[in-house]
């Protein structure tokens, strides 16, 4: 059974609450219910993973590294554009493939969203597609194992 470790950077526990006109209405307790079942559809275990705070963000990632995870799938949130910490911890854990995830289309925001300073860390990065991103994510993630 392939085992995926999901991991939500700062904010997105505030899906449904912060923007809806950029992240929508579904909220984070939705989104953990889609990948819940997305887990059940494909026989895989997927652990999710929030936290507001860098440290622990790059802890669970190290632990990645020993505890069997096979592929992480990352929304590192506002750490996308400024974490070479994150950056680091990613491209330390060269033995699963890591894709980045974003909610809505980071090319067509602000300026300072639109570089992903963890994106080289990652094989390949998804945005724009919603919540749905998250399942194509994980899809991607199982090819690659």
């Amino acid at each position: 059974m392939a085992k995926i470790l999901v991991i939500n950077g700062p904010n997105l526990n505030f899906l449904g609450i912060r923007e809806k006109a950029v992240y929508g209405t579904k909220n984070y307790e939705d989104l953990l219910q889609m990948i819940a079942e997305k887990g059940e559809q494909c026989g895989c275990q997927i652990e999710v993973f929030q936290s507001n705070h860098e440290g622990a963000i790059i802890d669970r990632i190290q632990d990645a590294y020993s505890d069997g995870t096979q592929a992480i799938v990352i929304n590192p949130g506002a750490y996308t554009h400024y974490s070479y910490a994150i950056h680091d911890a990613l491209a330390s854990v060269t033995t699963m493939p890591k894709i980045e995830i974003h909610i809505s289309d980071i090319t067509a925001r602000e300026e300072f969203r639109k570089v992903s300073v963890t994106a080289p860390a990652c094989d390949k990065q998804i945005y724009g597609h919603g919540l749905e991103g998250y399942l194509m994510a994980i899809d991607e993630a199982l090819q690659r194992i």
